[in-house]
């Protein structure tokens, strides 16, 4: 849900204003935010405003005339901004249709990884933020951009001011981007970020790519069994049903199941679509998608090359954060949160860092209770701990299974190809066989004189 920033204003018990921000996805979200500071500070609450996008029309002192689009919380506000700069303004208006799409991936990771390398170069980031709002194409991210260079100038935390993006940006992209600026080594934080953002859309890519043609395949070859069932077969096996000849069994039965359809093809058209409907809806639903990913993982051919891909993202993550020293809790969190699977998410969350907070328990000890590690993980983890080394132990193991997984992609989508062929292959042999069984019925001339 796209994130909103409201302002507030309200009057003190001793009659003093009150103004300040609060962030929710809706505008009742955000007055019940208000109305929990009011009783937190005792104040009463009078006007709340969305910062809505606004569209403006100025003329420059040499007489051009341009256009653009700015955030604010009203149109005076806007109007004084650009009358500070010397603009006159000739019109400003609330863009009626507001809603921005969130960033394409290929325009994400080039902003992240172009400020790495210009951040390596030693640029101050207002300049490398200047830099690239005008090189990404997405009008979102422009308007990210130019919030977070308002934000940042105006004195907010950078951690704030990119978390209020974050349904733009995505949580994981947002906080890491956020932090950069509290490690000491911006550069580090961002090219993590952007390896990370690299990697991700590279295996969602791979799969989708690899996936795409076998899926095609299948829908169409459903889509002609049925037909050839449902309406072709009958043609030419229905001439045989009008004699009184005994039909043999796949005949009959195909026959049956087409007259079947004929009969009852809008129930079944009805129930296709509650199913496919309900289905959507339980995969979109938090319930619907944490049974997905705890299962997904255990399926026998891509199960394990998911696990482990979730177990890189957890432990690259957790490598680039990671302090050596103090609370690291917020750390396995947002490592946690990063990995992509809900199911690990949730175990690490509730068995994990609850051992280790409320009965401290060491790392290794609280991530093998969390039972979604693998031996090899927990076993390097224990090594890393022993040694003083945690963070390069996991480092280690996000590289190792980064190349594993690298490997074993190729070779998983050439088995699930295979087996996509093997279903055709049986399909069409069924269809052979159930044409061929036609030749068998040799109807005799007393069958057609009594016809």
């Amino acid at each position: 849900m796209a994130v909103k920033e409201y302002k507030f204003t309200g009057v003190s018990p001793d009659g003093q204003p009150v103004q300040g921000s609060v962030f929710a996805g809706t505008k009742k979200a955000a007055q019940k935010k208000v109305d929990d500071l009011a009783e937190r500070h005792t104040f009463r609450s009078r006007t709340l405003e969305p910062r809505e996008i606004y569209l403006y029309r100025v003329r420059h002192a040499n007489g051009k005339i341009m256009n653009g689009e700015q955030k604010a919380f009203s149109a005076e506000e806007i109007e004084n901004a650009l009358e500070k700069m010397g603009l006159e303004v000739l019109k400003v208006n609330r863009k009626l249709f507001s809603y921005q799409r969130k960033p394409p991936k290929t325009d994400m990771i080039m902003f992240v990884r172009l400020s790495a390398n210009l951040l390596r170069e030693k640029l101050p980031f207002d300049e490398v933020l200047n830099l690239l709002v005008n090189d990404v194409s997405s009008s979102s991210l422009k308007q990210v951009i130019r919030d977070l260079n308002a934000d940042l100038k105006g004195g907010m935390e950078a951690q704030q001011a990119f978390m209020k993006h974050q349904h733009m940006l995505g949580k994981f992209t947002a906080y890491m981007l956020g932090i950069a600026s509290q490690t000491g080594n911006m550069a580090e934080i961002y090219e993590a970020t952007a390896r990370f953002l690299e990697r991700q859309n590279e295996f969602k890519k791979s799969i989708k790519s690899s996936m795409v043609t076998p899926a095609i395949t299948m829908l169409v070859l459903i889509a002609v069994f049925i037909w050839y069932v449902w309406v072709i077969f009958p043609e030419t096996a229905g001439l045989f049903e009008g004699f009184d000849i005994t039909l043999p069994p796949m005949t009959r039965k195909t026959l049956a199941f087409s007259h079947w359809m004929d009969t009852n093809y809008g129930w079944v058209l009805l129930v296709c679509t509650i199913v496919t409907g309900s289905i959507i809806a339980f995969v979109k639903s938090k319930r619907g998608l944490f049974l997905i990913h705890k299962h997904l993982i255990r399926l026998p051919l891509i199960g394990g090359l998911l696990h482990k891909l979730n177990i890189e993202i957890f432990c690259r993550v957790f490598a680039v954060l990671y302090s050596g020293s103090g609370d690291n809790i917020p750390v396995i969190r947002i490592a946690a949160e990063a990995c992509g699977n809900k199911y690990m998410e949730y175990q690490i969350k509730t068995v994990t860092i609850p051992m280790m907070v409320a009965q401290g328990a060491e790392l290794v000890k609280s991530m093998e209770a969390s039972g979604v590690f693998t031996s090899m993980v927990l076993a390097r983890f224990r090594s890393g701990a022993e040694t003083g080394n945690v963070r390069d132990s996991a480092r280690q193991m996000a590289d190792y299974y980064e190349r594993e997984t690298s490997l074993k992609l190729a070779s998983t989508i050439e088995v699930i190809q295979t087996l996509v062929a093997v279903v055709i292959t049986i399909a069409i042999m069924g269809l052979t066989i159930i044409s061929s069984e036609i030749a068998l019925i040799s109807p005799s001339s007393e069958d057609f004189m009594n016809y």
